[in-house]
């Protein structure tokens, strides 16, 4: 077998920061409102972002290419969009149900990086990404009581996903031009003001613990949405985003270490699904790179 690209590797360890988050985000909801989340999440990464961007000496509102910075600020926009969809859908869903409808996103992106940027999806990631799907599916089984009973949840999460396929296509673009640190920055620098509002209408004053577990969400997420911007740089939207479909494989390994919840048999047959879309993705991208 070849070895996985870079850009793949990097998808890895984004999948990995980003399942991190989501147990965190879970935890961290029956306490703190979703918005207050969203707000400090956003916060803690603006903070981090820009340090990244002084210390790399580059300017934090990009290159000055022409249209670059509405681009930019689109990105953040929509980021913000897919980021308060996600936590609403964790709050309201059970995480193995908001993590499946957050994975819409390869197939989604697959589909606009077609339309928007003209990249072609071969039979190999299109083939990972029906496995995917199938793989997602069987692990959730959203045909459950946690879908058809809570709408706000859904609706959430499917705006947050289209969202962020939107989101990651204008990656994509804005990665010819502008380095992936700025990138990153933009995300917070516009989701901050944009929560403030939210986090205001139900402001708690977080316990010592939660002041913790708020800081491991932005830590955990800047972490997956660094690896993220350097794999969408590095790889092609539709076989970078297969590999989103690591997350439910992460969340499963979660719930029995946090929330001793052993899987059932479908959900190993779905991950086996999910890890052979995901090995198909990355055997396409370094047989095209080779």
């Amino acid at each position: 077998m070849r070895r996985p690209s870079r850009g793949i590797a990097y998808m890895i360890a984004s999948a990995l920061g980003f399942s991190v988050m989501s147990v965190l985000v879970k935890l961290a909801s029956p306490r703190i409102p979703t918005g207050e989340i969203v707000f400090v999440r956003a916060l803690i990464t603006l903070v981090i972002s820009y340090a990244l961007v002084r210390r790399a000496g580059l300017a934090p509102l990009g290159s000055g290419t022409p249209g670059a910075l509405g681009r930019l600020a689109l990105r953040g926009v929509l980021g913000f969009g897919g980021l308060a969809g996600y936590y609403l859908a964790l709050a309201h869903l059970p995480i193995a149900d908001a993590t499946t409808l957050q994975n819409t996103v390869p197939l989604l992106t697959a589909g606009l990086a077609w339309w928007m940027l003209g990249e072609k999806v071969g039979w190999p990631v299109a083939i990972a990404l029906v496995f995917g799907t199938l793989g997602v599916l069987l692990v959730v089984r959203p045909s459950g009581d946690g879908l058809a009973h809570d709408p706000v949840g859904v609706a959430a999460a499917l705006v947050g996903a289209a969202c962020s396929a939107l989101a990651y296509v204008t990656v994509r673009k804005l990665a010819r031009t502008e380095h992936p640190l700025v990138i990153v920055l933009v995300f917070p620098l516009v989701a901050t003001p944009l929560a403030i509002p939210w986090a205001a209408m139900d402001f708690v004053v977080p316990a010592p613990s939660d002041v913790l577990l708020l800081l491991a969400i932005g830590v955990s997420t800047q972490i997956g949405q660094v690896f993220l911007t350097l794999g969408l740089a590095a790889e092609r939207v539709a076989s970078a985003t297969s590999v989103n479909y690591l997350q439910v494989c992460f969340a499963m390994g979660w719930q029995v270490v946090v929330f001793g919840e052993v899987p059932a048999i479908a959900t190993l047959v779905g991950a086996g699904a999910i890890i052979l879309g995901t090995v198909l993705a990355a055997s396409s991208s370094s047989s095209s790179r080779s």
